[in-house]
């Protein structure tokens, strides 16, 4: 039940997970300031930034802060990526015609929360996965809109065809919408729906200080 928002599946990821806290990049001659471009539209370096700031507080505060710091260790990357896919899948949703109320997010933050053994622990669960208490909702939506674009395309979540089929559906939408990375940030595969690790050595720990990789 409990999915990572910002690709198809954990392990791809889990495969942006590992390095700092902040980031120091700044954006290219053609948008500066910007870590990306989605269909026109710019995310922020200070926006991707501040997503950042409000995982790691939230983690400091949990008793297993340590555990969750380390294995969350290129949180920005991952963050990054998964605000590029939210805005793929939103356009890949309003083109299926699907569309989620909110009482669909709460009933199903709901049940959510009954089966994790309670809204605390539901809200450790997601921050294990590097999601914000705060971000939750929109987790919760866009596990909401994978499965109406899954139905709307006949495509079953739950079968590797069907996520395979979800995935097509989604690139196909992903390549029409002129996603340009920051070089600093890596690059953005739309086969895969998914940002490249960068091998440029900008990622740096706000402390000085080396984090392990997971």
């Amino acid at each position: 039940m409990f999915r990572r928002r910002t690709a198809l599946s954990v392990s791809a990821a889990a495969a942006l997970l590992a390095a700092a806290p902040l980031l120091t990049a700044c954006g290219t001659e053609a948008h500066p300031g910007a870590a990306a471009v989605v269909d026109g539209q710019r995310i922020t370096v200070a926006q991707l930034q501040s997503r950042v700031r409000d995982v790691r507080a939230a983690q400091e505060k949990s008793p297993q802060a340590a555990q969750l710091v380390e294995n969350t260790g290129k949180l920005g990357l991952a963050t990054l990526n998964g605000m590029i896919f939210d805005r793929v899948l939103e356009r890949g949703a309003k083109e299926a015609g699907v569309t989620v109320s909110r009482r669909d997010v709460q009933q199903w933050r709901a049940a959510a929360e009954r089966s994790a053994g309670g809204a605390d622990r539901l809200t450790e669960m997601w921050l294990q996965q590097a999601i914000a208490p705060g971000e939750i909702d929109t987790v919760v939506r866009n596990q909401l809109l994978l499965d109406g674009i899954a139905r709307h395309i006949g495509a079953d979540r739950r079968r590797p065809e069907g996520q395979q089929r979800l995935a097509e559906s989604l690139a196909k939408t992903s390549r029409t919408m002129g996603i340009d990375v920051n070089p600093r940030y890596g690059t953005w595969d739309d086969r895969q729906v998914i940002l490249g690790e960068s091998k440029e050595p900008w990622v740096k720990d706000a402390t000085g200080a080396a984090q392990r990789q997971t």
